[in-house]
């Protein structure tokens, strides 16, 4: 699952992404020094894993990960070929959800591309390009599915989802799924459109404004709150300094700074949620490890990410829930209290499940 970094030149996108990958990607101070998409791949903060490896004395964990990429930035005109935009769109259109960098701090070193900071123009400025794009794709595939719907009572049905989605875009909003049936919706997902895909938006804020009110934050909420989305406040710069610390540095610092958690580990669990995704969880001597898959995945598909083999020859999984399984303090002891439930083929995975699959070869 790829999480797509985005946002207008300068506002903090590969400052973001180096903390949060320590991939060392170039970080300047002038437009579009990201030309080609920076890759890193992101473990998801579980402190569960350090429990059940002390209570299993596992040899290796392997936490879930997460991708991240640092898209090249954004301005007015992208759609029709201005700054990068064609490079731009075409990465945006391979990432399953946005995190969307917006520049909330005053700095006069810093250039803005467009010679002031207001968040809700940028928000308006980037997200109008990305409906416009939309419209282009959008415009090209109805030219070709109203000649395949005078053959096809499925295209009839697909033009009609195209025309509906045609009106949304011209009003310059994103298509919601409310706007849509649910069959409609599912059609409509793998058109691959920019504007369907999950969003988060991440306030990059100055150093000395984490604990402070600031205004540029104030107005993006609000316009994150009409939009149903989430926004996460960080300090880029701040984040960069914690990325560099030894782990019990950084608690240290971030205790001194009056944080519970960095701001990254929000983006990273919020970027699993916002994808639709949980863990359920594995662990023994040899290994302690959290497995990504869907919500909503039953059992049988969930061990498959272990194995094929296990996910053909599925018999039951032996489910122990975590807070449960550690009260408890062994697998024998949940067993013997009865805590560990015995689970067919049609249980639907929950998060934090620590299972223990049985199947035939």
């Amino acid at each position: 699952m790829k999480i797509g970094i985005v946002g207008l030149p300068n506002v903090g996108k590969s400052t973001i992404f180096n903390a949060l990958t320590k991939a060392g990607a170039e970080a300047a101070n002038y437009p579009f020094c990201t030309i080609d998409p920076n890759v890193g791949v992101v473990t998801v903060p579980d402190p569960r894993l350090g429990v059940l490896e002390e209570m299993y004395k596992s040899r290796r964990v392997v936490p879930a990960a997460i991708e991240f990429v640092d898209i090249a930035g954004l301005v007015k005109g992208a759609s029709k070929g201005e700054g990068l935009g064609n490079k731009f769109l075409s990465h945006i259109r391979e990432v399953d959800a946005i995190a969307h960098v917006v520049r909330c701090f005053d700095d006069s070193n810093v250039v803005h591309v467009d010679g002031k900071i207001d968040p809700q123009s940028d928000l308006e400025t980037i997200e109008l390009e990305l409906i416009l794009a939309d419209m282009e794709v959008v415009q090209r595939r109805l030219e070709k599915t109203k000649k395949a719907a005078r053959n096809s009572k499925e295209e009839a049905a697909h033009l009609k989802i195209l025309e509906k989605l045609m009106v949304v875009l011209e009003e310059g909003r994103n298509p919601k799924a409310e706007d849509f049936t649910k069959d409609e919706w599912n059609w409509l997902n793998e058109l691959q459109l920019i504007s369907t895909k999950p969003v988060l938006y991440i306030a990059n804020v100055g150093e000395d404004d984490l604990t402070e009110d600031n205004v540029y934050v104030t107005a993006l909420k609000k316009k994150a709150g009409e939009e149903g989305r989430q926004v996460i406040e960080i300090s880029a710069k701040i984040e960069e300094e914690i990325a560099q610390l030894p782990d019990d540095e950084r608690d240290a610092f971030l205790e001194d700074l009056g944080l519970h958690e960095s701001g990254l580990d929000q983006v990273i669990r919020t970027s699993y949620d916002l994808l639709g995704l949980m863990s359920f969880l594995t662990a023994g001597p040899d290994e302690c490890r959290a497995w990504t898959i869907q919500k909503g995945t039953k059992a049988p598909k969930a061990a498959g990410k272990i194995h094929s083999d296990i996910e053909r020859g599925f018999i039951r999984a032996e489910v122990t829930n975590y807070d449960d399984l550690v009260a408890a303090g062994s697998d024998a002891k949940a067993r013997e209290h009865g805590i560990t439930r015995v689970e067919g083929k049609d249980y639907v995975m929950q998060e934090g499940d620590v299972v223990f699959f049985r199947f035939n070869v």
